[in-house]
C-alpha cells in the first residue's frame, strides 16, 4: 500500500510541476510604422523584487517566446535603444500569447509637434554608458576588442585599453568576471557577433555593494552583455601558421556556453611576439613593438556557473611560459648639483625565461534575501631564469669616470596567496546593514644569482676591481586585515556608516652575499658588508564615521577616518637594532554626484590616503647589481600622505549621438618616498667598509615634500554621416613635479605635457572596416637644480587599420603604424613606419575558414624608442624588436548555437548583418 501511495504522490507532484510551467510569446513592433523590430531585449522580472527570471532578444521578425516559466505575477520589460522602455504586468496562469507588442520611438514635444528622435547608438545613465553593439559595424569574424575600440572615448594607449581617460581593469561577461583582470585575453576570446550591448562604468567594491555605502574603491569596468540566443552553443577560433625564419603560430580559443554555465579555453604557442591569443589577423599585441624577441606558450581556462538559485561561481586559470631575448641601449642624464653634469650609457643583452601560474575565483552565496557571502581567493606562482650581461660607463666633462662589464645568471621563485571574504546582512529596516570582511595574504620569494663584474675606475687614478659573487635573497610576507561596518538610515534620505578595521603586515627579508673562492662554488666566503637580515611589522587600526545623503538627482557623502599605525623595524644581522615609530593620521573623504538629466552627470571626489614603505625600501642591505650604481634601503622612512581630488563629467545626446567626457585629477603628496642620490666626488667609505669610488653613485629612498601631479582628459565623439563613420577627438594636459635629492641638495623635475589626437572608425558594413587614429604629445621638462637638463621633446603616433573583402571572400588587411620622435638624445630620434599586411581567401561553403599570406614589417623599419623621466635622471632607451617575416596561415571560426537558431537562420542573420537594416 505504501508503494502505491508513494507512486501516486510522485506522479501527482510531477504532473502538478509540469502544469505550472508555461510560455509567454509575442511580436515586438514599431507603434508608428507597424514594422517588426529584431534584436529588441525582452526581460521577465519578478514583480516583488525586480530580479530577472528570464530574457531574450527578438528574432529577425520581432518574435520572441519565453518558455518554462512558473505560474505567478511578473513584470515584463521591453527595451530597444532609441525607443521608450515598455513595462507590462503579467499574471501568468497558463500559456500566454501577447500578440503584437507595440513600442514607441523616443519623441520630443516642441509646440505640440511631435518629432521622432534619431535612433541612438548608446545611452547614459549616471556613471554607466551603454552602447548597442549592432550600431557599430565590424567584420563578421571580428573580436570583441575591435568592437570595443570603436566606442566613443575608448582608445589604446601604450598597450593599455582606456575608457574616458582611465585604464580598463576588468572585463565582465553578463555581469560575471571573465579571465580575472586580464583585459586583452578577455576581449580576444569573445567574437563581436555574440555581443548585444556593452556597458562602461565604475564598479564599486564588494563591501560597498553589500553595505550600500560607497567606500570610494572603484574599478573602470566593461560589462559585455551577450545576445540571449548566443548563450547556448560552442564558438571560437582556431589558427595555425608557419613562415620565413622558422616563425610559427598556433592558437585556439573555444567557448562552450550553456546559459549560466560557461567554459572558455584558450591556448597559444608562437615566436612572433604575440603575448596573448589574438582572434585578429595582423595583430602584434596591438602593434606596439615589444622589448626583444619573445617566444610564448599559453594555456588558459575560464569557468562560470550558477549552482542552484543561491550560488554563483566564476574562476580562471592561466599558465604562461615565455622566453625573451632582449638587447637594449640606454643613455641617462643624471641630476647633479653642478653644470658639468654626469651621464651614463649602457648596452645590455638578456635572455629571460619565465613560467607563471595564476588562479583566481569568485564565489557568491546568497543565503537568503538578507544574508550574502562573497569569497575571492587568488593564487600565483612565478619561476624565472635569467642570463644577462651589460657594459656600463659613466662620464663627466673631465672624461670617463668608471666602467663595468657585468654578467649574471639567476633563478627566481615567487609564490603569492591572497584571500578575501565578505559577509553582508541586511536588517528588516531599509538602509540598516552589517558587513564583515577578512583579508589575508601570504607570499614567499627566493632568488639565487651568480654574478661577475670587472670594474675599472679612472679617476683620480685608474684602478681595476673584480667581483665574483653568489647572492641569495629569501623574503616572506604575511598580512591580515579584518573590519566591520554598520549602516543606519537617518531620516528619509540619509544614511550613516560606522566602521572599524585592524590589520597587521609582517615581512622578513634575508640577503646573503658570498665571495666565490673557487669556480665550482665549493669554497665561498660570506661578505658581511653586503649581507643583511631584516624584519618589519606594520600594525594599523582605523575607525571611520560617514554620512550619505541621497536625492533623486543628487548624492553627497562625507567620511572621516582616524588611523593609528605602528611600524616596527628590526635588524638581526650584521648589527642588531630595533626601531619603533607610531603614526596618527586623519583621513577625510568627500564625494558629490549630480544627475543633471538622464544623459548628463557630474562626479567630484576628494580623498586622502597614507602609504607605508615596503620591506625592500626599509632594508639596509646594499645591492651592487650594478657596481657603478649601488642601492640600499632606509629604515627611517615614514608614511607618505596623499590628497587627491577627481572630477568627472559625462553627457550624451541620444538624438545626435554626440558625447562629451571630461576627466581631471590632481594629487599632492607629503612625505613621498623619493630617491636620494649620492655621487662620490672622491673615494668614499660606506658602512661595512665598502668603498664608493669617484663618480660612482649610491641611491637610497628618503621622504620628501613637494610631489604634485595633475592630469586631465577630454573626449568628444560624434557620427560622420557622410562617410558612415564615427569621429572621436580627445586631448589632455598633465603636470608632474617630482622631488629628488642629489648630494643632500633638493631637486625638482618638472614635466609638462600637452596631448591631443583623433580617431575615425568606419560604420559602413561588414565588408569593409577601417580605423584611422593619430596622437600627438608635446613635453617640456625642467630641473630646478641643473637647468642644463631642461629639455623639450615631441612624439606622434599614427595608425591605420583596414580590413576589406574585395570580392567573393577575397580579403585584404593592412595595419600601418607610423611614429615620429624629436628632441631625444643623439641616436634616439628614430622615426619609423611599421607596415603589416595580408591577403586571404575565405573558404568552405559557410566561409568560416580562411587561408592567408601575411607579412610583418614589410619595410623593415620596426623600432622601439622610449623616454623615461624620474626624480633623479632622464633616460632614453632603445631595444631590439621583431624583424620582417612572411607567414602562411589557416584559421577557422567555430559557430554552433543551440535551440531556436539552426544554421540556416544563423547564416541568414550573419549575411544580413543581424538586422542592421534598421539603421
Amino acid at each position: 500500500m505504501k508503494y502505491y501511495l508513494f507512486l501516486f504522490i510522485f506522479f501527482s507532484a510531477f504532473l502538478t510541476a509540469q502544469a505550472q510551467n508555461f510560455s509567454i510569446k509575442g511580436r515586438i513592433m514599431d507603434a508608428a510604422s507597424k514594422e517588426s523590430i529584431p534584436n529588441a531585449t525582452i526581460l521577465l522580472l519578478n514583480f516583488s523584487d525586480s530580479l530577472q527570471v528570464d530574457g531574450m532578444i527578438s528574432d529577425l521578425d520581432g518574435n520572441f517566446i519565453l518558455e518554462n516559466i512558473k505560474e505567478g505575477e511578473y513584470l515584463m520589460k521591453v527595451q530597444y535603444l532609441g525607443y521608450e522602455n515598455l513595462f507590462r504586468n503579467i499574471q501568468l496562469q497558463g500559456d500566454l500569447d501577447l500578440g503584437n507588442v507595440m513600442i514607441r520611438e523616443t519623441a520630443t514635444d516642441l509646440n505640440e509637434v511631435t518629432i521622432s528622435a534619431r535612433r541612438s547608438t548608446g545611452t547614459q545613465k549616471s556613471d554607466t554608458t551603454m552602447y548597442n553593439a549592432d550600431a557599430f559595424k565590424t567584420m563578421k569574424d571580428a573580436s570583441a576588442q575591435i568592437l570595443v575600440e570603436k566606442l566613443p572615448g575608448v582608445l589604446m594607449v601604450d598597450g593599455a585599453l582606456q575608457a574616458q581617460g582611465e585604464n580598463i581593469t576588468q572585463i565582465l561577461v553578463d555581469g560575471k568576471p571573465f579571465f580575472g583582470g586580464d583585459v586583452k585575453t578577455a576581449l580576444q576570446n569573445l567574437p563581436a557577433e555574440v555581443i548585444l550591448s556593452i556597458e562602461i562604468f565604475d564598479q564599486k567594491s564588494d563591501q560597498a555593494l553589500l553595505s550600500g555605502f560607497d567606500d570610494g574603491q572603484r574599478q573602470k569596468t566593461i560589462n559585455i552583455i551577450t545576445k540571449p540566443n548566443r548563450r547556448k552553443g560552442q564558438f571560437g577560433r582556431i589558427t595555425a601558421g608557419y613562415g620565413s625564419d622558422e616563425r610559427y603560430l598556433a592558437g585556439a580559443s573555444i567557448n562552450a556556453f550553456n546559459e549560466d554555465q560557461r567554459i572558455t579555453f584558450t591556448g597559444l604557442t608562437n615566436n612572433i611576439n604575440l603575448l596573448d591569443f589574438s582572434a585578429d589577423p595582423n595583430a602584434q599585441d596591438n602593434s606596439n613593438p615589444q622589448n626583444g624577441v619573445i617566444d610564448t606558450n599559453i594555456l588558459g581556462l575560464n569557468f562560470s556557473d550558477e549552482w542552484g538559485e543561491k550560488v554563483k561561481v566564476s574562476g580562471s586559470y592561466l599558465f604562461r611560459n615565455r622566453k625573451n631575448v632582449g638587447i637594449e641601449s640606454l643613455y641617462r642624464e643624471f641630476v647633479t648639483s653642478t653644470q658639468e653634469g654626469q651621464t651614463y650609457t649602457e648596452d645590455s643583452r638578456e635572455t629571460r625565461t619565465n613560467q607563471d601560474h595564476r588562479f583566481d575565483m569568485r564565489l557568491e552565496y546568497q543565503i537568503d534575501a538578507k544574508n550574502r557571502i562573497i569569497f575571492r581567493p587568488r593564487f600565483s606562482a612565478a619561476f624565472d631564469k635569467e642570463n644577462s650581461s651589460f657594459i656600463g660607463e659613466s662620464v663627466n666633462l673631465d672624461g670617463p669616470l668608471n666602467r663595468t662589464e657585468n654578467t649574471r645568471a639567476a633563478n627566481n621563485k615567487d609564490y603569492d596567496i591572497f584571500n578575501r571574504i565578505y559577509y553582508g546582512h541586511k536588517f528588516d529596516k531599509e538602509g540598516r546593514s552589517l558587513t564583515v570582511r577578512l583579508r589575508t595574504s601570504n607570499s614567499w620569494n627566493r632568488d639565487v644569482a651568480i654574478r661577475r663584474a670587472d670594474n675599472t675606475f679612472f679617476q683620480p687614478t685608474e684602478r681595476v676591481e673584480v667581483i665574483n659573487q653568489q647572492i641569495t635573497r629569501d623574503r616572506d610576507g604575511n598580512s591580515w586585515e579584518t573590519g566591520i561596518s554598520y549602516t543606519e538610515p537617518l531620516g528619509k534620505n540619509g544614511q550613516m556608516e560606522l566602521e572599524y578595521q585592524i590589520g597587521n603586515r609582517l615581512d622578513n627579508s634575508d640577503q646573503l652575499t658570498f665571495d666565490i673562492q673557487s669556480e665550482d662554488l665549493t669554497n665561498v666566503e660570506l661578505d658581511t658588508a653586503l649581507s643583511n637580515s631584516f624584519g618589519s611589522k606594520y600594525l594599523t587600526q582605523e575607525i571611520e564615521l560617514g554620512y550619505q545623503y541621497k536625492l533623486e538627482k543628487m548624492q553627497f557623502q562625507v567620511e572621516g577616518q582616524f588611523q593609528h599605525a605602528r611600524l616596527d623595524n628590526s635588524q638581526i644581522f650584521p648589527a642588531p637594532f630595533e626601531l619603533e615609530r607610531t603614526f596618527k593620521s586623519f583621513l577625510p573623504t568627500v564625494r558629490f554626484d549630480y544627475q543633471f538629466s538622464e544623459f548628463t552627470n557630474l562626479e567630484i571626489d576628494y580623498d586622502t590616503n597614507v602609504d607605508a614603505p615596503s620591506v625592500q625600501q626599509l632594508q639596509t642591505a646594499i645591492d651592487n647589481s650594478n657596481p657603478l650604481q649601488l642601492r640600499t634601503g632606509n629604515p627611517n622612512l615614514d608614511q607618505s600622505y596623499s590628497n587627491r581630488i577627481r572630477f568627472r563629467f559625462r553627457t550624451r545626446n541620444p538624438d545626435t549621438d554626440r558625447s562629451w567626457f571630461v576627466f581631471a585629477q590632481s594629487r599632492i603628496v607629503a612625505n613621498t618616498i623619493a630617491n636620494s642620490s649620492f655621487i662620490a666626488e672622491e673615494p668614499t667609505e660606506l658602512p661595512g667598509g665598502i668603498i664608493l669610488e669617484k663618480g660612482s653613485q649610491l641611491f637610497r629612498p628618503v621622504n620628501l615634500d613637494g610631489f604634485q601631479d595633475f592630469r586631465s582628459w577630454v573626449s568628444y565623439g560624434m557620427p560622420l554621416g557622410f562617410i558612415k563613420s564615427n569621429l572621436n577627438v580627445y586631448g589632455g594636459l598633465s603636470y608632474n613635479k617630482r622631488p629628488g635629492q642629489v648630494n643632500n641638495e633638493l631637486s625638482f623635475n618638472n614635466s609638462n605635457r600637452i596631448s591631443t589626437g583623433l580617431s575615425i572608425g568606419s560604420n559602413i558594413s561588414d565588408q569593409i572596416d577601417f580605423n584611422i587614429s593619430t596622437r600627438f604629445s608635446w613635453n617640456n621638462v625642467t630641473n630646478t637644480l641643473n637647468p642644463a637638463l631642461d629639455n623639450k621633446f615631441f612624439n606622434q603616433r599614427t595608425r591605420l587599420n583596414l580590413s576589406w573583402i574585395i570580392w567573393e571572400g577575397l580579403i585584404y588587411r593592412l595595419d600601418l603604424n607610423h611614429q615620429i620622435n624629436s628632441g631625444l638624445s643623439a641616436g634616439f630620434d628614430n622615426d619609423f613606419l611599421l607596415m603589416n599586411m595580408s591577403i586571404g581567401k575565405k573558404i568552405f561553403k559557410n566561409q568560416r575558414g580562411e587561408i592567408s599570406l601575411n607579412v610583418y614589417d614589410l619595410l623593415g623599419q620596426n623600432a622601439n624608442v622610449r623616454r623615461n623621466i624620474t626624480d633623479i635622471y632622464i633616460e632614453d632607451t632603445q631595444t631590439n624588436v621583431l624583424s620582417r617575416y612572411f607567414m602562411l596561415s589557416f584559421s577557422y571560426n567555430l559557430r554552433r548555437f543551440s535551440k531556436g537558431m539552426d544554421m540556416e537562420d544563423y547564416n541568414e542573420l550573419v549575411n544580413t548583418g543581424g538586422g542592421d537594416e534598421r539603421n
